[in-house]
């Protein structure tokens, strides 16, 4: 199996709505499976993401210019810092706001266009994991694969964490590299010095801070195993952790897909029952007008019946006086 293989199957299923996923996945995983069993166990493998990170694959499949201008405005960013340009700063700044609504509008609208309304708080998700991307060049990437797992979150001073965010990493080409921060100018008490007896100062000693933090104490062996079992530990926590919160995750798209199924369905039931109350109130009325009908024309019965007696009554009086 080739990374390659997975990450072009992958493509395809992080670019589907998000309630087609399950299926689609079960279908490619079959598939490939047919003609490579470990490429079909990889699909099988592969995580349903969380809906906001859907609604940013829903931007790199169907607007990618937008995380491309994204990511560059990202890349002046960097340098302008790396040069310690504070002016192009506050500008760039403000176009990144500027950019940044305008593709969180655009991704709820491709997502609504694709079967999924995006709520605030998702929004809100989306614009903090597209703010990383212009942050870190290596949350650029995972953002324009468009297989992104999990939102992302950038504090300006750590590397984005790209851990269990994106499928198939291995795929990912080599983000681009940071400037080297600027250096900034020597103080005038910091230039090169000579002794009197001929010696070169040209660099000043270093605190001894700096000194202590560059020349790290060796970690005792005990101490080292008990680091690298506690780092195993939280590893494996870290595993669990991200596992179940997929997990939840699934259940709780499932259960808003249950809740839409329901929400429709109960708005039928009520169409259904003001329609059989207004034909329950129209039989009512026809039947309180077919009663007075009913009423009037046996009344008009009753009338004709007594008529009909007289009349017979004539008939035999006379037929008695013929007689």
């Amino acid at each position: 199996m080739e990374d390659e293989s997975l990450a072009e199957i992958a493509n395809e299923l992080y670019a589907k709505p998000m309630e087609d996923f399950v299926a689609a996945r079960a279908a490619a995983a079959k598939e490939a499976a047919g003609s490579d069993k470990e490429l079909g166990a990889a699909v099988r493998t592969l995580p349903k993401p969380s809906v906001a990170a859907w609604a940013v694959n829903m931007l790199a499949v169907h607007q990618p210019e937008a995380l491309t201008e994204l990511a560059d405005l990202g890349g002046r960013m960097r340098e302008a810092q790396a040069s310690l340009d504070a002016a192009a700063l506050r500008g760039l700044g403000r176009e990144r706001r500027t950019m940044l609504a305008a593709a969180v509008d655009t991704a709820r609208s491709i997502a609504q266009q694709h079967g999924r309304s995006i709520s605030d708080a998702m929004a809100t998700d989306v614009e903090e994991t597209l703010r990383a991307l212009t942050a870190d060049a290596g949350a650029a990437a995972a953002v324009q694969s468009g297989r992104l797992l999990k939102t992302l979150s950038a504090d300006g001073v750590n590397a984005v964490e790209l851990e269990g965010s994106v499928a198939v990493p291995a795929a990912l080409p080599a983000p681009r590299a940071t400037p080297a921060p600027a250096r900034a100018p020597a103080r005038k008490d910091q230039k090169e010095s000579t002794t009197a007896a001929g010696t070169d100062r040209t660099k000043p000693d270093k605190p001894r801070l700096e000194a202590v933090r560059q020349t790290p104490r060796p970690a005792s062996p005990p101490a080292l195993e008990k680091a690298k079992t506690a780092l195993a530990e939280a590893q494996a926590a870290e595993a669990e952790a991200a596992r179940l919160a997929r997990d939840l995750q699934d259940q709780a798209d499932e259960l808003r897909s249950k809740i839409a199924e329901l929400t429709q369905e109960a708005s039928d039931l009520r169409n259904r029952l003001k329609a059989a109350e207004d034909l329950l109130e129209q039989s009512r009325k026809g039947l309180a007008g077919t009663t007075a009908e009913a009423k009037q024309a046996a009344r008009a019965a009753d009338k004709a019946e007594r008529t009909a007696m007289l009349a017979q009554e004539r008939v035999l009086r006379l037929g008695n006086t013929r007689s």
